[in-house]
């Protein structure tokens, strides 16, 4: 983060990235001195509400972000800046979206947690966008010209008035990560489940183990009366998330039940003295590392690995198939996971694999319409993923590694209904150890 009196006194110039949190209610003038290098702007956490009529001199602007400002009205003026390609305002006051408001290479668009009743049909001519969160607003309603951004593959439009299902997201031919629950059209009766409540007195936390969009996970001592256990806990953080409400999340984990290669969970928590909700889980060996990182600006959509990983053709075997068999379970019991990644996925060295973060799932009726649909939208999902670990495997043409080309592709075809299912996936494996 650098400050103001270092913009001010020049000491920044020439600057490709610049990063300010100083309660800042206009913006700074001084800021154009870096008109002609700058590529990254971070203005969050501000007090902005508006942009200069110029913002379009920043050129080679490629990514801004003014999330937790005070802004009312998208800027228009971003349509104009002719290299931005990513845009932030997550947690402001955003009710208007202009038409043509949208830069038209714009590539990830996040506007979650605002007050958005409406998108500009505009949007539509947005071909390159591939990242869209819009989760936590009031929107009742996409429009159909969004039907034209073919590239879409991540859609966060979670906790929303959306009255029915916006049938032509199902045309996409990209679109892998689609994030719905929380909204009219999608309510679930919340899940009767036989899980114990836990007391948070009983508890004792220690470590992070982890942190999300959505909670905390801390390793922590269960005492009973009789045993004391280690165990993980998760305390959801109990605001809207860029996947949507904690409580769905909640609901698609205790529905999940239990499987080898899902993370199991012992009981809810009870009485929190912040009154949150959350999680007893069991807990994962310390000898289980994160497959990948997330996505990076650059990737967008794609996960990212460690300079020097590999993978050889039966890692890669073994862990695909521990995937699709949790998620064959997870289909079978009408949950979307929606966020279907390496970096939700923990692995050992001998490529046991758990799998988890329902952050983004959405519960559905098995009898749905769209049933086969959702399903197979993971099922791309689940071909990046395969996609991305054979990105990391450098030996040479052999049958296995063949084989596992061919059910990747297959798995991302265009037409969603000619991609397998989960259980035709887990039986090509089955033939192949």
């Amino acid at each position: 983060m650098q400050t103001i009196q270092q913009l001010r006194s020049g000491e920044l110039r020439g600057s490709k990235i610049l990063k300010l949190s100083c309660e800042l209610t206009e913006f700074p003038k001084e800021i154009f001195e870096l008109k002609e290098t700058l590529e990254i702007l971070d203005l969050s956490n501000n007090h902005l509400s508006s942009l200069p009529n110029n913002f379009s001199d920043f050129k080679k602007l490629k990514i801004a972000f003014f999330s937790d400002n005070d802004f009312v009205s998208f800027p228009e003026v971003l349509a104009k800046c002719p290299s931005l390609t990513m845009i932030g305002f997550k947690s402001n006051k955003i009710n208007h979206i202009p038409e043509n408001a949208f830069p038209v290479d714009l590539q990830w668009l996040i506007l979650t947690n605002n007050c958005i009743t409406e998108i500009p049909k505009s949007i539509g001519k947005a071909h390159k966008l591939q990242k869209v969160a819009f989760a936590g607003n009031q929107i009742k309603a996409l429009p159909v010209e969004m039907a034209n951004c073919k590239n879409l593959e991540l859609l966060r439009i979670a906790a929303n008035q959306l009255t029915e299902f916006p049938q032509w997201l199902l045309s996409l031919p990209r679109l892998s990560w689609l994030a719905y629950a929380g909204n009219p059209f999608s309510k679930t009766e919340y899940i009767k489940d036989e899980l114990p409540l836990i007391e948070w007195k009983d508890l004792t936390l220690k470590e992070i183990l982890g942190q999300g969009a959505s909670g905390v996970i801390s390793k922590a001592t269960w005492q009973t009366s009789l045993t004391q256990k280690e165990i993980a806990v998760k305390v959801f953080k109990g605001e809207v998330t860029s996947d949507g409400f904690p409580e769905e999340e909640m609901n698609a984990c205790i529905a999940a039940g239990n499987h080898n290669h899902l993370v199991t969970v012992i009981g809810k928590l009870k009485n929190h003295p912040d009154q949150k909700m959350g999680l007893v889980l069991e807990l994962i060996p310390p000898s289980f590392k994160n497959l990948a990182g997330p996505p990076s600006f650059d990737t967008c959509t794609r996960d990212t690995f460690k300079e020097a990983t590999q993978f050889s053709s039966e890692i890669i075997l073994k862990i695909s198939q521990s995937i699709a068999d949790a998620a064959k379970h997870l289909h079978s019991k009408g949950i979307m996971h929606g966020d279907l990644y390496a970096h939700n996925t923990l692995f050992d060295d001998k490529a046991n694999t758990i799998f988890g973060d329902f952050g983004a799932a959405t519960l559905y009726d098995l009898n749905d319409k769209n049933a086969a649909y959702l399903e197979k939208l993971d099922v791309r999902a689940f071909g990046c993923l395969m996609e991305d670990l054979l990105n990391q495997n450098f030996e040479t043409t052999n049958s296995l590694k063949d084989s596992l080309i061919e059910l990747k592709d297959s798995c991302m075809k265009e037409e969603i209904l000619k991609r397998p299912s989960f259980e035709i996936i887990c039986n090509y494996f089955l033939q192949r150890r």
